[in-house]
């Protein structure tokens, strides 16, 4: 039969060795779980970026042809073939905006010939007061 304080020598010597072996694996397998989300991630990545390319594959491939040229040329630049005639559509809702009254200037006024220093001063004090110094401008008749 054992004596007590031998059974206790042992589950004190089996605990420091279950710590010890706690202490080295958890930062391990922490280590290796945040690798592979790493990976993951860059494995989205690159999927990403592989859809990326073929589409902008797809893209080259379709200004390879001259007629997808021409059409863009058309669209986007209003070219026209030589005899052909352009329109122009204007959307009167554009038209009929209205135009801005008594706009103000965005920046304040400043001494010209202080030194820098003031100069920086001056800033200081003006971005607390962001509509100070501003001198509003007559309305312009189009």
């Amino acid at each position: 039969m054992q004596r007590p304080s031998q059974a206790w020598v042992r589950w004190v010597v089996l605990g420091a060795v279950a710590l010890v072996l706690l202490v080295t694996l958890v930062p391990t397998a922490r280590s290796v779980l945040a690798q592979r989300a790493q990976i993951a991630a860059l494995e989205a990545q690159i999927a990403e970026q592989e859809r990326d390319v073929a589409q902008l594959q797809a893209e080259t491939a379709k200004w390879q042809d001259p007629a997808y040229v021409e059409q863009q040329a058309r669209e986007r630049l209003k070219f026209v073939k030589p005899g052909d005639r352009s329109y122009t559509v204007i959307d009167p809702q554009d038209a009929a905006r209205p135009t801005v009254q008594g706009v103000a200037v965005a920046a304040p006024r400043t001494v010209g010939g202080a030194p820098w220093y003031g100069q920086v001063w001056q800033s200081i004090e003006l971005a607390d007061r962001p509509t100070s110094g501003l001198v509003p401008v007559a309305p312009t008749t189009p």
